[in-house]
């Protein structure tokens, strides 16, 4: 009788005991773990779903596992299934019946799979799917016909990823069902029509069309859409339809392609940012008036585009069609083949904050007449054919919020005196490969012209970042860098005078010790200079200066980048090693000709796992007797262990004195000893024979 009470107690707690017995008594030798209600079983060699799991287990990961096909009772224990992931399991087959029991799932990741073999049956499966809002099928081998089909009925879904399949041609059927549809993803597959492909999807925000084989985008009309990355194509033509409707559009990427327009854009947006970066675009306005060539045609019309064929008739020359620009603020231009502005354009987008202008055909740089934005704190038109820039002290106060200006690799001759003093924000500026000098101090105030072969930041204390590389620079005046606050400064590349080395070079860096944190010397036939009052300096570049040795004032510095590439030094001090050691991340070392005989600095940096060695298995040595090793598969038994000599001397010294001992041995015996030699040939060589 005193058993029977305690039964009722016994179920009354049993509901308590329950809820810890999942994660408790789970398995400990499972390739499973549990984190919450998450459960990893990633890279598990399993072949099917482990059935051991808890029960509200809501979050299931089998990815990088065996598992070809997710059989109907494969979910049966997991009804509280939100996300499932089977990635990279080489899964043939989802069985009709395989979520039967998973009403609540919303994430399914099918990514790197073998899903085309049964499509089929698989889309009967993902059918009883009613509340999938995430579905990816990204490299499954899925053609158009099979996508169509595994697609039918996913009326909630809202991102999809198709992207590395086979997919070459969309239209008004492809995604027809997904109407919730918010992100589509369909780069890298072999598409090159699209034809009305997302009319059924009103909600479309995102659109990813990247790496595939589109020849243009004409009748452009999708107004829901904020993102549209079209980058790597063939695209030749972008052109919007003239609507009254205000397109959504933030972002456009048509970068990589073909164009050889400025894109036709909406006449009403919202775009911020446009990326045509590495394209054909030039433009065409010298040729708006056709004198030159009366019969050059002047419009262009697109046929087989059906209804629409009137509405993409364009004036071929007319620059002045690029659209609504007016919210532009990130305009991307680089490598293409503009050579100038239209009149007017700039000034047409009066919230530009950057301009990137790199590698174009721009021989003259205009900031009076082309108006910048006021906003504009990057602009970078390096690797141009600048031979000029154009600018007065009253436009350049424009430039309030210039931050960052490059002009690298161009052909400046001459700079706008005004130019960095009327730039109070700037931080960062590159005049790398160019012919430009370093003002004398009084220089610029003698001058009477707009315009100077020099350049000078004087009052400029805004200025972080001086890059002035391979400019032919020979003098540096000892007051060059003497109002500023430098934390990089670049002169590598530069033929400086080794007798102003050691007075006005130095002095003109030191000014700098306070703040000085990057400082690039490579290629400038520096030899003596003291580093050691740069306490901040953290990246130290004096590579190709024909160095025999380090200089010993590294030893105060803090050190994280050190390049000494092509240099000719033999050896590193083993205090200089062991200090460099503690401190360096990265150091660049090719190109010495470093001992084989003394590499106890080697060993040292080797041992030093903080120490990134780059180039590693390129960095050699010699042996005295001019053989070349790369240090990485040096034999310390060649090399005397002690001294640090190489046994290689002793051996050059003993050879010789033997071969001569050999010598003088025969010769005295030949002389000595004729007629013995002679016998004894005669009796090796002229024996009797018995024919």
């Amino acid at each position: 009788m005193q058993g029977h009470w305690i039964t009722p107690i016994v179920l009354c707690l049993l509901p308590v005991w329950i809820i810890p017995i999942p994660v408790s008594s789970f398995p400990q030798y499972s390739p499973c773990q549990l984190v919450k209600t998450t459960a990893v079983c990633n890279n598990a060699k399993l072949s099917s779903v482990p059935s051991g799991l808890p029960y509200n287990t809501e979050e299931l990961q089998l990815n990088y596992n065996h598992i070809q096909t997710l059989q109907a009772n494969s979910l049966l224990h997991y009804p509280s299934l939100s996300t499932l992931s089977l990635a990279y399991n080489s899964l043939e087959k989802l069985e009709s019946n395989a979520f039967q029991d998973s009403k609540l799932l919303e994430n399914l990741y099918l990514a790197n799979n073998n899903l085309h073999i049964s499509y089929v049956e698989t889309s009967h499966s993902l059918n009883q799917l009613s509340h999938l809002k995430a579905l990816d099928l990204s490299e499954n081998k899925l053609n158009d016909e099979m996508a169509a089909t595994l697609l039918q009925n996913l009326t909630s879904l809202e991102y999809l990823n198709l992207s590395g399949n086979l997919l070459m041609r969309l239209d008004e059927t492809s995604f027809k069902d997904l109407h919730q549809l918010k992100e589509l993803d369909l780069q890298r597959n072999i598409m090159f029509e699209i034809d009305d492909a997302f009319s059924s999807n009103p909600k479309l925000h995102r659109l990813n069309l990247a790496f595939n084989y589109l020849p243009c985008l004409v009748d452009f009309h999708m107004t829901q859409l904020v993102v549209l990355n079209t980058s790597h194509n063939f695209i030749e033509w972008f052109i919007s339809r003239d609507l009254n409707d205000t397109f959504q559009l933030e972002t456009v990427d048509l970068s990589h392609n073909n164009l050889l327009f400025f894109p036709f854009l909406p006449n009403h947006s919202h775009l911020r940012n446009l990326y045509l970066s590495h394209n054909n675009i030039r433009f065409y306005e010298q040729f708006a008036d056709n004198n030159m060539s009366p019969n050059l045609t002047k419009t262009i019309e697109f046929y087989n585009l059906k209804r629409h064929a009137a509405n993409v008739t364009v004036k071929l020359w007319d620059d002045s069609l690029h659209g609504d620009i007016s919210s532009l603020e990130f305009l991307d231009l680089r490598g293409n083949q503009v050579e100038n502005f239209p009149q007017g354009f700039i000034q047409k987008m009066p919230s530009l904050s950057r301009l990137q202008m790199c590698t174009n055909c721009l021989e003259t740089l205009n900031l009076t007449s082309e108006q910048f934005s006021s906003s504009l704190y990057e602009l970078d038109i390096s690797n141009n054919r600048l031979s000029q820039i154009i600018a007065d002290e009253g436009t350049l106060t424009a430039f309030g919020n210039l931050t960052y200006l490059n002009l690298s690799l161009n052909d400046l001759k001459g700079i706008p005196l005004p130019l960095f003093s009327s730039l109070p924000s700037l931080r960062s500026v590159d005049l790398s490969y160019n012919n430009i000098d370093i003002c004398l101090s009084d220089e610029d105030e003698v001058r009477t012209d707009t315009s100077s072969a020099c350049v000078n930041w004087k009052n400029v204390v805004s200025l972080r970042e001086l890059y002035l590389k391979g400019c032919n620079i020979k003098i540096i005046p000892s007051s060059a860098f003497a109002e500023l606050s430098l934390t990089h400064l670049e002169l590598s590349d530069n033929p400086l005078c080794i007798d102003c080395w050691t007075l006005s070079v130095q002095q003109s860096i030191q000014s700098l010790n306070r703040t000085l944190q990057h400082l690039g010397l490579g290629n400038t036939r520096i030899q003596d200079f003291d580093y050691s009052h740069f306490k901040r300096l953290k990246f130290l570049n004096i590579s190709a200066n024909s160095l025999a040795h380090l200089p010993p004032s590294l030893l105060d510095l803090d050190l994280k980048v050190l390049d000494l590439r092509d240099n000719r030094m033999s050896t590193i001090p083993s205090v200089l090693a062991n200090a460099l050691a503690s401190r360096l991340h990265i150091v660049f070392l090719t190109g010495n000709p470093f001992n084989c005989c003394q590499t106890d600095w080697f060993k040292t940096f080797e041992t030093t796992k903080t120490i990134n060695m780059v180039g590693l298995s390129e960095i050699k040595c010699e042996y005295p007797v001019q053989r070349t090793h790369l240090l990485q598969n040096v034999e310390s038994s060649l090399c005397q262990q002690d001294g640090g000599e190489s046994i290689f001397w002793y051996i050059l010294l003993f050879v010789p004195i033997c071969l001569s001992f050999v010598g003088i041995l025969i010769t005295v015996f030949l002389t000595l000893k004729p007629k013995m030699l002679q016998n004894s040939i005669k009796k090796r060589c002229l024996k009797p024979t018995s024919y």
